[in-house]
């Protein structure tokens, strides 16, 4: 009996991690199509590439006043891969985790410059980590809140999934045209 109540929590976490995994797929692709790809549309300033090495070298340098609005959506933009590592690698360090961010969004920074999506901004890599610690930081207080792993997880897929449907679906009606917001 011992044995079959093992395998039955052991199946019900693989399962969670199942869904936990491809909810964070799902994420990567979206996060792939709105900053490599920038929703389809082609930018103006995408012909223009440029390389900041210098973090928050227009305020530093020029004092030229720094968009808040694009430092804070660089930061939230990245919060799910917090909570999404700190789900999934568990057994990875903090350390390891921060090098995963930092990683992922050097990576992200870099492809935009080779594919003419954007510019490579050191800043961008700085707020997008920070948006992962972010992430592991709020997981980290849901966990101490439910004081249970398999309900946090299960907490935060309900939450993802019903973010995922609220993004993608926003994402496409910005992309119809149908808000009254405008990005092109």
């Amino acid at each position: 009996m011992d044995k079959q109540k093992h395998w039955r929590s052991t199946w019900k976490g693989n399962d969670m991690n199942k869904a936990t995994n491809v909810l964070l797929i799902i994420y990567l692709l979206v996060l792939v199509w709105i900053l490599l790809f920038k929703l389809g549309v082609r930018f103006s300033y995408m012909e223009n590439r440029s390389v900041n090495l210098i973090p928050f070298r227009e305020f530093l340098l020029f004092h030229i006043k720094i968009d808040r609005s694009e430092l804070i959506l660089n930061v939230v933009i990245f919060i799910p891969l917090g909570i999404y590592a700190g789900v999934l690698y568990k057994r990875w360090t903090f350390g390891t985790k921060l090098f995963f961010f930092f990683f992922l969004s050097l990576l992200v920074e870099g492809l935009q410059y080779l594919l003419r999506a954007g510019a490579f901004d050191s800043t961008d890599i700085l707020t997008n980590t920070l948006g992962g610690v972010i992430g592991l930081l709020v997981l980290h207080a849901v966990e101490k809140i439910v004081n249970n792993s398999a309900r946090t997880q299960r907490l935060t897929n309900i939450i993802a999934a019903i973010g995922t449907v609220v993004v993608i679906s926003l994402l496409i009606l910005l992309k119809l045209n149908l808000l009254p917001i405008r990005y092109q």
